[in-house]
């Protein structure tokens, strides 16, 4: 294997120095990416090294067949646990395909998107629709027994690390609002559908087989209000403008209610977990509070 192909960006390395579950997983990627490369009989391109690619090794590939594929092997991540169920879940259905996988790995050889353009490229308001589009396509109500987590277990996992970080709080109190916020609209309801959670238009791609395929879902079973967070957080020039007629837009595009995606925003913007605590980076919590 050339050396290219064993590069592991900065980003990366840098996310799995955290932890020392990811410190180990890091120190075995290369063997692991050997391993995959000789199984599933694979040309390997160098891996991406941008700001979207760090919490995997992905990199495109080229099958023994001739077909293109995308090698990706995640790290230990919380939120992406059940990426892979989730990709065989929907089938395609407006998903990138899953060609093979080895769960032992956290590694999947993924359906290659052609040519690839990330929907961020296209203008917001067209994003908007797009989005809702893919978003109304993937609610879907999961039939028990499956492995999917509920929308609590994450928020819960973001509480304990804001708790954290109370010392650091510029503002306690939008804090507790926000935490109070995240507890009561993250309780089970019978709407419960199984969402996407990382859906921005950084994760959707342009292909041939559909005009625009999702990448990188993050399922959890929930409030599809929540759904509408992620592309809005991203949309951050229009929501600081104007939160309000940007929320109304995108919430009726959803077909869900507007004033549970604005609690989620607020929520989210209030009592997330950041690596800046500072009074700037809760500006928009204050325009939603």
């Amino acid at each position: 294997m050339a050396d290219a192909v064993v590069f592991i960006p900065a980003r990366l390395a840098a996310a799995c120095r955290q932890t020392a579950e990811r410190t180990a997983w890091l120190e075995r990627l290369p063997d692991a990416i050997r391993e995959l490369q000789d199984r599933w009989r694979l040309a390997l391109e160098p891996p991406f090294d941008t700001g979207d690619v760090s919490c995997a090794w992905v990199a495109r590939a080229v099958r023994r067949d001739g077909t293109r594929a995308v090698l990706k092997l995640g790290m230990p991540h919380m939120e992406g646990t059940h990426e892979l169920d989730g990709l065989r879940f929907w089938n395609g259905d407006p998903t990138v395909s899953v060609l093979d996988a080895d769960p032992d790995l956290n590694a999947m050889l993924l359906e290659s998107c052609e040519p690839g353009l990330a929907l961020r490229s296209r203008p917001e308001l067209e994003q908007d629709v797009v989005l809702a589009g893919l978003l109304r396509r993937l609610w879907r109500k999961p039939i028990a027994p499956h492995p999917f987590r509920p929308l609590a277990a994450m928020t819960a996992f973001w509480a304990q690390e804001t708790m954290a970080a109370a010392r650091k709080w510029p503002d306690g109190g939008l804090v507790r609002d926000g935490l109070h916020v995240l507890d009561t609209l993250s309780r089970s309801s019978p709407e419960d559908m199984l969402l996407v959670t990382d859906l921005h238009a950084g994760n959707v791609l342009s292909a041939r087989r559909e005009p625009w395929l999702v990448i990188d879902p993050k399922p959890f079973v929930g409030d599809r209000a929540y759904d509408a967070t992620q592309h809005l957080l991203n949309c951050r020039e229009r929501m600081l403008t104007d939160p309000d007629a940007t929320i109304r837009r995108f919430a009726d595009l959803l077909e869900v209610d507007a004033e549970r995606v604005r609690l989620w925003l607020f929520a989210r913007s209030a009592a997330e977990p950041r690596d800046d605590w500072s009074e700037d980076s809760f500006g928009l919590a204050y325009a939603l509070a």
